[in-house]
């Protein structure tokens, strides 16, 4: 799956992104790294090199500089050319990644730290979603024709714009089922951007849970530049461990696993009719999801589909509740 080297060569600049993975983890990493671009992937493992050696070429002698490469780490190159975001691509691998609980060590070359701002505000502009919503960057000016409730959002280190389907599906989906008496709950929370656009579309409370400290301190300054800290609360956690009482409203935007995962105890923090909102599930792995949801006694109120991307609004059967 090594990328097409023509393709490559057609765009003038580059970030290469490098993921380091413990060998035993380069599937699934590869497969979350596959998802932030359309043209492949190119895997670094040494794992089997005397066996290939022998194998492919009858020999046992290796070049020095090859046996002295670590074993039991693959590395993964992502390119991503200037015509995309290799900012919003970094943060969703380094958020995919710790959801699926795969430690890592991520490095980018071709772009510099202080580069990363300009690279947000060169692709990342206002974003219309479903009938109510406008994504808007903080330093962008919006003609809003169509009266839409406008989400500010200044992403920083966290993963959410609402140009990924798989928030701009969450997004999408949320606008269905908030409305004056609805209090949210979302898990993996990232930039913030579910929790403020719930607030922002009439929600009475909002809390937000992530496991990454940069992504709440980011979520509160969302909170802050839509003018809804009042109604809105971001802590630090796994999961929903330390999250306390019941949401009419859950969202988690996060990988197959770690919804299947949370599927197992999340009524705990869920009313009797309350809508369970999931997505960042790729199109491989929604029937997993999907059974782990039945199995869970949920019913499933709505589907919707973008790029490779499923979401699913999910209501507990009556019977189970």
């Amino acid at each position: 799956n090594n990328m097409n080297t023509d393709f490559r060569s057609e765009c003038m600049n580059w970030t290469e992104i490098t993921v380091a993975v413990a060998q035993e983890d380069t599937d699934t990493a590869a497969a979350i790294a596959n998802m932030t671009v359309p043209y492949g992937i190119y895997i670094e493992d040494y794992s089997d090199l005397e066996q290939g050696a022998e194998e492919i070429a009858h020999i046992d002698l290796i070049d020095e500089e090859l046996i002295a490469k670590d074993r039991d780490t693959s590395i993964i190159h992502i390119y991503i050319s200037e015509c995309d975001n290799a900012a919003e691509a970094l943060e969703f691998l380094k958020e995919r990644l710790t959801a699926a609980g795969i430690g890592y060590k991520a490095n980018t070359v071709g772009v510099n730290d202080s580069d990363w701002n300009e690279n947000w505000k060169k692709y990342f502009h206002a974003t219309e979603i479903g009938e109510r919503l406008a994504v808007v960057p903080s330093w962008e000016k919006y003609d809003n024709k169509d009266n839409r409730t406008i989400l500010h959002i200044d992403p920083g280190a966290a993963f959410g714009t609402g140009t990924h389907a798989t928030t701009s599906l969450c997004l999408d989906m949320l606008q269905n089922y908030v409305d004056c008496d609805t209090e949210m709950l979302d898990i993996g929370c990232g930039s913030g951007i579910l929790a403020v656009a719930s607030v922002l579309l009439g929600a009475k409370t909002a809390v937000g849970v992530d496991i990454d400290a940069q992504s709440v301190k980011t979520a509160r300054e969302n909170a802050e530049i839509n003018g809804v800290t009042d109604k809105t609360e971001f802590t630090v956690g796994d999961l929903a461990e330390k999250v306390t009482g019941k949401y009419s409203l859950v969202c988690a935007n996060i990988v197959a696993d770690v919804v299947i995962r949370l599927l197992q105890n999340v009524k705990a923090y869920m009313e009797e009719d309350s809508v369970l909102i999931v997505s960042g599930i790729i199109d491989l792995r929604e029937n997993d999801v999907l059974d782990a949801a039945k199995m869970q006694g949920f019913t499933v109120a709505e589907k919707r589909y973008r790029d490779n991307w499923c979401a699913f609004a999910l209501k507990q059967e009556e019977n189970n509740a």
